[in-house]
């Protein structure tokens, strides 16, 4: 395969601007090729945004500020306390708001002309098409591989081009994916990381002002897109380092091993890799909630802010520090037994994920608890804990 082909403009011009459409977008239009022409294709454009979050937070106003005229925000959190150092969007105020609903609020705002519609759901392969043929192109600003990968397939099945980023601690990227223009996601990430490698942003932490340098650099290549101008960033990634206050890009082509995207699969299982434990989502661990040892390995600290009623503290790092028969046996209080039932859940899934692998290899009938307790509490909120609270069923 040769250089990806430069496309023209992604969507066609829109009706004639209005006076007020105009003025907003004055300074905009005096800059060579985001004339009038340009801003009618922004006005007519439809837009969705995966996830409200750092990323869809710092992107979702300026698409509202640069005129595109109908944004879908696709989330299905609430607005918490530890969100709002990089989640700016989001004020105080809007704390256990639909973020779908928060951010979109943000944006309305910026400009009440714009048509924004809340998807307040996960994204998932049950509505991932339906979704993504509503729109003439996506931003992925996901926090996880199964979601990346999900939006890489279905915008591959759907023809529609896909914006898509990553951060974690000061580091980030952005990427395109147009299948009809080049090289997809998967071409850059074949598989994905080993669970053990996956560090996301609740267990690594992240620089509040990198989600606002990756946020409006999707909109900008989405602009970009749509309007066609400029290069946009098919076939390469831009990889941004905040300490280092340095930048560079990465080539890639289409891999000519990979297998043809045929259908959506389950990709929480794909990204467990081979040999991954069993997982269960939050409806059937409401539904076994009494019948199972819970076992929570996160830190003392996140346990201490929110856990899962009746479950017990181990965190991963004494997990795996300690020898198999200290784990296993009966001389650690609280170990666990050989064929014992037990399901681990942590914020998110990664470190659940490995937890659950190594007991198994212990003997002991692990699974982990998909989404982990993030998406639980949002599922099942009766059976969460906070702080000093003793509430929750039993």
């Amino acid at each position: 395969m040769g250089t990806p082909s430069r496309p023209g403009p992604l969507v066609a011009e829109g009706p004639a601007l209005s006076a007020e459409q105009a003025e907003r977008a004055a300074r905009q239009m005096r800059l060579p090729g985001f004339g009038e022409s340009a801003q009618r294709r922004l006005r007519a454009a439809r837009v969705l945004v995966i996830g409200a979050g750092g990323l869809g937070s710092a992107s979702v106003p300026y698409l509202a500020g640069a005129g595109i005229g109908t944004i879908g925000i696709v989330d299905d959190d609430v607005v918490d306390l530890s969100n709002l150092h990089r989640q700016v969007a989001h004020r105080t105020e809007d704390l256990g708001r639909s973020k779908a609903a928060s951010l979109a609020d943000a944006a309305r705002r910026v400009d009440p002309g714009a048509v924004v519609v809340e998807h307040a759901v996960r994204l998932t392969r049950a509505n991932a098409l339906e979704l993504f043929g509503g729109y003439d192109l996506v931003i992925d600003g996901s926090d996880n591989f199964p979601t990346r990968y999900l939006a890489n397939d279905a915008a591959e099945l759907t023809g529609v081009p896909l914006v898509w980023g990553s951060i974690l601690a000061h580091h980030g990227q952005v990427g395109v994916a147009w299948h009809a223009h080049g090289p997809g996601y998967r071409d850059l990430f074949p598989q994905p990381p080993a669970p053990e490698e996956v560090v996301t942003c609740a267990d690594g932490g992240v620089l509040p002002g990198l989600c606002g340098t990756i946020g409006t650099l999707l909109a900008t290549e989405a602009m970009k897109l749509i309007v066609g101008v400029g290069d946009p960033l098919i076939g390469r990634v831009l990889i941004y380092d905040a300490l280092g206050a340095r930048t560079r890009e990465l080539e890639y082509m289409r891999d000519p091993l990979a297998e043809p995207v045929i259908g959506l699969t389950d990709y929480e299982r794909f990204c467990a890799g081979p040999g991954a434990p069993p997982g269960v989502d939050a409806e059937e661990l409401r539904r076994r909630i009494g019948d199972v040892r819970l076992v929570d390995v996160r830190e003392p600290e996140e346990h201490e802010r929110i856990r899962i009623a009746g479950s017990e503290l181990y965190p991963l790092g004494e997990l795996e520090n300690e020898s198999p028969v200290a784990a296993a046996g009966a001389s650690r209080a609280g170990g666990f037994a050989s064929g014992e039932s037990v399901t681990v859940y942590c914020a998110s899934g990664p470190r659940s994920l490995r937890a659950a692998m190594l007991l198994r290899k212990l003997g002991v009938d692990a699974d982990y608890l998909v989404g982990g307790i993030e998406r639980f509490a949002r599922f099942a909120p009766e059976y969460v804990q906070h702080g000093e609270d003793e509430g929750g069923e039993p």
